[in-house]
């Protein structure tokens, strides 16, 4: 009963005002990160297609592109280079050129899901690259920087703790994404099946794609 007494007489006014930012803050970065994009899409392709060794590597070339951009939009690089249109539009294209590349190689690496020749498969630096070369990347996390204000006491403090909720959303998606291509890489599963999925993955890449270049810019 008091307990009940002592929740009513609460005063929601007390309750510091930066926390229902910080909820949805991270609610925003949950619900953009579990959303398949190019990424997640890709690394679960290469997990699939090339097997686990080669994929920890793209998704280590992943989160450092990540955290590169996360830095650039920080110190304002991104905000200056994507004003420049003719760059933006060249980074779209890079972007998408890429994943065209890894979605035909994933195509066409067989009736058998797994690992073929470890110098042909994406690495770190293919990681990296995606993310450095996706306008994206940049779009969003300029959103999630300058948006979604919950410790005006302090902007560098705001920053880091920003930045390491996205991390820590980021990186247990982005495995959960390499541990169903793995699995499905290790599965027993009929040549055909196999040639379906490595299909599906290029097909999901092309999506990708398409949304990229016919989103409103």
């Amino acid at each position: 009963m008091r307990a009940r007494e002592a929740v009513a007489g609460i005063d929601c006014n007390s309750v510091p005002p930066y926390r229902g930012a910080m909820l949805a803050f991270f609610l925003a970065v949950f619900f953009l990160f579990i959303t398949p994009g190019p990424g997640v899409l890709s690394l679960a392709g290469v997990g699939a297609a090339y097997g686990y060794r080669n994929a920890v590597r793209y998704f280590i070339g992943l989160f450092i592109g990540n955290s590169l951009v996360s830095l650039a939009v920080i110190s304002g690089l991104a905000a200056v280079m994507l004003s420049i249109p003719a760059l933006r539009t060249i980074f779209l294209f890079a972007s998408a050129a890429y994943l065209l590349y890894l979605a035909f190689r994933i195509a066409f690496s067989g009736n058998r899901i797994a690992f073929i020749k470890a110098p042909e498969a994406p690495g770190v630096a293919s990681g990296l690259l995606l993310q450095i070369i996706n306008p994206k990347a940049y779009a969003v996390h300029t959103t999630f920087f300058s948006g979604f204000a919950f410790w005006p006491e302090s902007l560098a403090m705001e920053t880091a703790i920003k930045f390491a909720i996205m991390n820590a959303v980021w990186v247990p998606i982005h495995i959960i994404w390499l541990a169903a291509g793995v699995t499905v890489q290790r599965l027993d599963l009929a040549p055909r099946t196999q040639f379906a999925v490595n299909i599906f993955m290029a097909l999901a890449m092309l999506a990708v794609v398409a949304l990229a270049a016919f989103a409103p810019r």
